[in-house]
Parts: C-alpha cells; structure tokens; sequence
C-alpha cells in the first residue's frame, strides 16, 4: 500500500531529539524522505538518520542555526541540493532560558525568541520561494499551550509561542492563494527529556490537571504533525492544534 507521504520532502528544525526527533521518524515511516535539522549534536542527529533508514526512507542531516537567516537558508538550501525540492517544513527548534521577568535578562529573552519566533520566520522565508513556485507546501510549527495559556517564570518561551500563531495565520493569508498552508500544533506536558526534569510535586499537580490522566508522547504529537503534511488536511490551514489530553480545556 503506498504511504500517505511518498514522494514528499520535508525539513524537520531542531529534531535530533524531543519531539522533532520523534517527528522526522514519523514523516519517514510514512514515505517522505527527510532533512534532520540540528544546531548541536551531530552524533543524535545521525542516529536519526540510521533509523530512516533502517525504516527504509532516506534522510540527511544538516547543521545550521535557524536563529539565523543564513543557517535557515543553507539548511533549505542542503535540502534541495539533496532531493530537488522542499514539500514540507515544520519548524521546531526552540530552545528555554526560564526565569520570572524581575529576573530575566535581556540575552535570555533575546534568544528563546531569536530561536523559537525569528527562527520559523527566517525558514519560512527561506522555503517559500520553492513552494510558491510550486503552488504547494506544507508549513508546521510546533508552538505550545504556554503560548495559548501563559506561564509563570515563561514570559520569553510563551511569547514566542504565542508569536508563532500570529505568524503561521498571516502566512496563511499570503500564501493560501498559492495552495501553501499553514498550521500550529501545540503540545502540553510530553514525556522529554525537558519534563523528565521537573520536580516530583510539579510532575503531579500537571497530572492533575489533565483529563486523560498522562502526558503525552511524542508520537502523539508527530501523528498530527504527519496528518497536517499530507494531502488530506489540503484544506485546513490557519488552525491551532492542541495536543494536550485536554489540559486547556
């Protein structure tokens, strides 16, 4: 039976572990072969890599620094040169430099939000021209309930996130015509390496407060991610997908 992604060409931003990683395996297995973004880890990177191709896809990895329009060029840049275009992007990276803003710094706002909002701005600029081009493509951001909802002691991570709602909706506008969408899934608690190293008493107030009881996986969130990439969500664009086992309810 041929896989829902056959033929597609995505780039996956910051998936050398966390969500991305588990992203970039999911669009594989589903046809699609794959440029593994990192900034750092080469060695996680490529290990992504040998798992597509043990699910038998192909797939590069490329170092760059999608803070950066320049690192967000080569990046798309390395995927076409590799594969001939570009089908999909989804935009990943982010980083989190935590405090409450009596304390945060200016660097420590300057570079969760250079990372997580300017970062999809420098790569959606960066793709677009291909997939204007086209008249087809599949932009992705993986944004986040704090982006939705707040929180204390995340005012940089959360306005970035929030940031990237405002920007896959305007790009939804722009590019429509063309037969580009844009979308954002936003996960809640997922079981990473980031939750992992919550406190115990903090882990059980967010178990608390989520109707299903659990966190969320990766997978959870990278079966979407693979669903908004193919062609039967050609109609849905502008939209903001909670991943959350009801958290924001």
């Amino acid at each position: 039976m041929t896989k829902p992604l056959a033929g597609k060409v995505a780039i996956v931003t910051g998936s050398s572990r966390g969500i991305g990683r588990e992203v970039a395996l999911e669009l594989a297995r589903q046809g699609a072969r794959v440029a593994v973004n990192y900034r750092q880890g080469a060695e996680a990177a490529a290990e992504v890599v040998a798992e597509i191709a043990a699910c038998g896809s192909e797939a590069i990895a490329v170092g760059a620094d999608v803070a950066t329009a320049a690192g967000a060029h080569s990046l798309v840049e390395a995927a076409l040169a590799a594969y001939g275009t570009v089908d999909v992007l989804v935009s990943n990276a982010g980083i989190t430099r935590d405090n409450l803003l009596l304390r945060m710094t200016e660097e420590d706002w300057d570079a969760v939000l250079d990372t997580n909002l300017k970062g999809a701005f420098h790569c959606v600029k960066a793709v677009q021209r291909t997939f204007l081009k086209r008249r087809a493509g599949r932009i992705i951001a993986i944004g986040s309930i704090v982006g939705l909802a707040g929180n204390a002691g995340q005012a940089n991570y959360a306005a970035a996130k929030a940031g990237l709602v405002g920007l896959m909706r305007s790009v939804a506008r722009e590019l429509g015509s063309r037969g580009i969408t844009a979308n954002v899934v936003a996960p809640g608690f997922i079981d990473t390496e980031m939750t992992r190293a919550l406190p115990p008493e903090a882990m059980d107030q967010a178990l608390a407060r989520i109707p299903l009881g659990r966190l969320g996986t990766p997978g959870d969130v990278a079966g979407l991610v693979a669903f908004l990439a193919g062609d039967a969500a050609a109609y849905i664009t502008g939209q903001v997908f909670g991943v959350d086992g009801g958290l924001t309810l």
